[in-house]
């Protein structure tokens, strides 16, 4: 409890968090990308993670409250340090930081939005019913079509469109929050903060081209039933 009532406390539980919440990014991009192996890649990955049964579920539960502790200390961290710093020197400030840093909260409120709205669209499927792989026939093996879902999903100008612009926003917050997780923990130096920023901006372009690319390729007909 006392890590919690402290600043410091809330840095920490938001650095390790969101190095958490990255790494299942990751993850979640690897699988993702079996959608360019055909049906059959995307569906067995889809497959295999519902015969997981209900651990799936614990496993989408412990990281939707990570991202909740994520979301909760960095809105109290802003308004925190909103209240505590004088006009003048948050403008100082400003001319040293950069517009991903500046906008860490936003680009993470949008995530939070986009992230509420991917699993209504593809895991619980209510936003498109009547392309979701529930209501679309088996597949060949009798498993559900997801791939047939991805690709009329992404078909969709609108739904690629906010999938675009979510990765937009998942760019700017990676390409600061990866380098604060050292900077909260104490482990960066004069000479390995220069460091830590090119892999953080590396890491955020890495995601953001691997995610973007899978709407991208469908709307444009690359990626087709």
């Amino acid at each position: 409890m006392q890590l919690l009532n402290s600043s410091v406390g809330r840095k920490i539980i938001m650095a390790v968090t969101g190095l958490l919440l990255i790494s299942f990014v990751v993850i979640h991009l690897l699988g993702n990308s079996s959608v360019f192996f055909g049906a059959d890649g995307i569906n067995a990955y889809a497959k295999h993670l519902h015969d997981l049964g209900p651990l799936v579920w614990v496993f989408r539960l412990i990281m939707l409250t990570l991202f909740a502790l994520h979301i909760w200390f960095g809105l109290q961290l802003t308004l925190e340090n909103s209240a505590a710093k004088p006009i003048g020197y948050a403008q100082k400030k400003r001319l040293r930081t950069t517009f991903a840093a500046e906008t860490m909260i936003v680009s993470g409120v949008a995530i939070l939005a986009f992230v509420v709205y991917h699993l209504l669209h593809f895991t619980v499927q209510v936003t498109n019913p009547e392309i979701s792989a529930g209501n679309l026939p088996l597949d060949a093996m009798n498993r559900p079509d997801v791939f047939t879902m991805v690709v009329l999903s992404f078909q969709k100008t609108f739904i690629a469109l906010v999938y675009a612009v979510a990765m937009l926003f998942l760019l700017f917050h990676v390409s600061h929050g990866f380098q604060s997780f050292f900077q909260t923990l104490g482990l960066n130096s004069k000479k390995s903060l220069p460091v830590f920023g090119k892999i953080s901006k590396g890491l955020a372009l890495v995601l953001f081209v691997g995610y973007l690319s899978i709407p991208v390729l469908i709307f444009v007909g690359l990626v087709k039933i």
